[in-house]
């Protein structure tokens, strides 16, 4: 029997993300994403509430699936959370988010991603899906407990929920390091799927700089010791590398949670896209009906 969660060709489905402002003023990127594709919308707290309920329309009407970020911190109330909630369903046609954290200045009095969760508004406003973040490398200045403690607590959040929930994980460049943690996440009883993030195609200065910035410093190590610093830094980061391992992990470990990759694309969207149709993880046939079926893997 086939596995749905690998496409015809034995490829991973995946997913993308881009800008508000990317996706608003620059919509011809826009053509080289399939339909029924999740494409994260980010939000770093400079993209003004309008612009990034117009880039969650503006993927709607083209066929694509938005996936706004949540940035709880950045909510001065939970009122304001509350009409980011209902502008995106109701201006958006938005179904699902990405919940996380978040980093504010002045943080409002959602202080974590639980919090969003426990108000109970992603239920009562129409929101679907909802994606968590995962670290299998840890995060910077977060205990590994806590981000255990937090993640089960979702576990227990979604017990009680409307919402289909699943994990989208930080990107690093070690599968043997992400085995680990889907092993480990298995072992705490948390069993929402993964959506494991990958870098997409980029120049070695750029993920060197994102790595830093992530705390992946060490997983961007082992890259460079396996392919030899010289000719890793010359040649640039070819994620298969990444990639094909962890669809060896699906066949060979069929009750293994992960879904599907989620590409940053940190050497450009347009790059992302190529390199996503020539290994076959995109194409232009309709994918709504694999990714429906990746989410209750």
């Amino acid at each position: 029997m086939t596995d749905q969660r690998l496409l015809a060709n034995g490829r991973l489905a995946a997913s993308t993300e881009m800008s508000p402002r990317q996706v608003v003023e620059k919509t011809e990127l826009l053509a080289s994403i399939p339909a029924g594709t999740q494409v994260y919308v980010t939000d770093l707290g400079n993209a003004p509430e309008d612009m990034i309920v117009s880039a969650c329309r503006l993927l709607k009407d083209n066929g694509l699936v938005a996936v706004p970020h949540m940035a709880a911190r950045r909510y001065p109330s939970v009122e304001a959370f509350e009409r980011r909630i209902r502008r995106l369903t109701g201006e958006a046609g938005a179904t699902e988010v990405l919940a996380i954290a978040g980093e504010a200045e002045k943080p409002g009095p959602l202080t974590c991603s639980v919090k969003m969760i426990e108000t109970g508004l992603f239920d009562s406003l129409g929101i679907a899906r909802i994606a968590v973040a995962g670290h299998p490398e840890g995060a910077p200045d977060i205990k590994p407990e806590t981000i255990r403690s937090f993640l089960m607590r979702k576990h227990e959040l979604a017990a009680n929920s409307d919402a289909e929930f699943r994990i989208v994980t930080q990107f690093g460049f070690d599968p043997h390091r992400v085995s680990l943690w889907l092993d480990e996440l298995r072992a705490w009883g948390n069993e929402f799927p993964v959506h494991v993030g990958v870098a997409g195609p980029a120049k070695m200065t750029t993920l060197l700089k994102y790595a830093a910035f992530a705390g992946v410093e060490n997983s961007l190590n082992f890259l460079k010791k396996r392919g030899g610093a010289v000719v890793s830094m010359l040649a640039g980061y070819d994620p298969e590398t990444t990639v094909e391992p962890l669809e060896t992990r699906v066949t060979s470990q069929p009750a293994s949670q992960l879904a599907q990759i989620h590409v940053y694309p940190f050497g450009g969207v347009q790059k992302t896209a190529d390199w996503l149709h020539g290994r076959g993880s995109w194409s232009f046939q309709n994918l709504t009906s694999t990714l429906t079926a990746n989410e209750s893997a």
